[in-house]
């Protein structure tokens, strides 16, 4: 029977929830060839929108909606869904399995990342022989409801091989199973990073570095080797993005001086020894939060 259910006004954070698309009326046939559409138009987003307000919403506490929700999935001809693990804090996705309904029923009340291994033939918790689990913050289905995503916190490697993720082999750069001319269409790490994070491991990189004698060293390493230069860099972005506003200079120019600001600050987290994920963790831990109840809960400042 299909799934139906409401979602509670306000599920407390740390609550486990699980949401699900109520149908977003896309044509999947063709979802490739508007892929490489420019974003510029916001009707996919506000599809979405309307179909999050019949989303299905599933609580640990209420087993009934739990049953709903499962009965709800559209699994295989083996009784199996994906099960994607994903970081929380910093996107990357960490491994990919399936999961039976008692898989995804584990997951959901224990809050850890659950499988069934199909080698096996048993159902596997992440982390019950290796000890890094990976706790989960939130369940999420697709539009299809045939795979699911665990947004979660790892306590350690989550690859067999020791590895942060189990994707850390880049096959379209230099090396790569498939290399391309000019090692693919990004710059930097074997791992599968967002952005951010390419930029942090870079500045990580840089840090290293020895600098040759007659050669410069990079903007990276003057501003890592110069804290008070590092420091004044960063007031002045951080100036130069609020000028972007009160000088009405525009949307593109406003990215590009938050880039400045992202990109020095992320140079001094480094000179700190301070990891972005780090970072987001905290914000994570402030969503439903008055942020003036959690700016005053804060220890005051060394004078």
């Amino acid at each position: 029977m299909a799934a139906r259910a409401v979602l509670s006004p306000a599920p407390l954070r740390g609550a486990l929830v699980v949401r699900a698309h109520a149908g977003c009326g896309k044509d999947h046939a063709h979802s490739a060839a508007r892929a490489s559409k420019p974003r510029t138009v916001a009707p996919t987003r506000g599809a979405a929108a309307a179909a999050g307000r019949g989303v299905v919403a599933a609580a640990a506490e209420s087993p009934e909606r739990v049953e709903a929700f499962l009965d709800g999935l559209k699994y295989d001809d083996k009784g199996l869904v994906v099960a994607i693990a994903q970081d929380v804090d910093t996107g990357a996705i960490l491994m990919q399995g399936f999961a039976d309904r008692t898989a995804v029923r584990t997951t959901i009340t224990q809050k850890k990342a659950t499988f069934f291994s199909r080698s096996r033939q048993a159902q596997w918790t992440k982390g019950e022989t290796s000890g890094n689990f990976i706790s989960v913050k939130s369940v999420h289905i697709d539009c299809d409801k045939d795979s699911l995503i665990y947004m979660g916190v790892p306590d350690g490697p989550t690859c067999h091989t020791g590895a942060h993720t189990c994707y850390y082999s880049r096959v379209d750069g230099p090396d790569g199973a498939a290399a391309v001319d000019g090692g693919g269409t990004r710059d930097g790490e074997e791992e599968a990073l967002s952005t951010l994070y390419e930029l942090e491991a870079t500045i990580a990189r840089r840090r290293l570095e020895v600098t040759k004698e007659g050669d410069k060293p990079s903007w990276t390493k003057r501003l890592l080797e110069n804290p008070e230069l590092l420091c004044s860099k960063v007031r002045e972005e951080a100036g130069e993005l609020c000028e972007s506003w009160e000088k009405q200079e525009g949307a593109e120019r406003a990215a590009s001086e938050m880039a400045d600001v992202l990109y020095h600050s992320l140079v001094l987290l480094n000179l700190q020894g301070v990891a972005v994920e780090d970072v987001m963790a905290v914000l994570r831990n402030r969503f439903g939060t008055s942020g003036v109840e959690e700016k005053a809960s804060r220890p005051p400042k060394k004078k």
